[in-house]
């Protein structure tokens, strides 16, 4: 859920179907990057999505298509950023006389 709505308001892409999500991200990156590449690439800057990490799995894959494989890469992106926020989340607030 927290990368669904993290990144619907992103790509606007309209609440609903929670089964085609990914292939509702897909086709907005593909549109984005037919018709409006420079806001995908800030797009992918602002989600902190790697990209050497793009350019390679692209190589990599060079008949699947892009849209996709950039989808998982944002996903996988949120997902780890997710973790990461979890992993350092405080276990108990910082008293009162602690705070700066």
């Amino acid at each position: 859920m927290f990368v669904q709505d993290t990144l619907r308001p992103i790509f606007e892409i309209p609440d609903g179907n929670q089964d085609k999500f990914e292939q509702l991200l897909s086709e907005k990156i593909n549109y984005l990057v037919g018709n409006d590449f420079p806001a995908l690439v800030n797009i992918l800057y602002r989600i902190d999505v790697s990209e050497q990490k793009v350019k390679q799995v692209l190589k990599d894959h060079p008949d699947a298509d892009a849209g996709s494989l950039i989808a998982a890469l944002i996903i996988e992106r949120m997902l780890a950023k997710a973790k990461s926020r979890q992993n350092f989340k405080p276990n108990s607030p910082i008293p009162d006389d602690e705070k700066w």
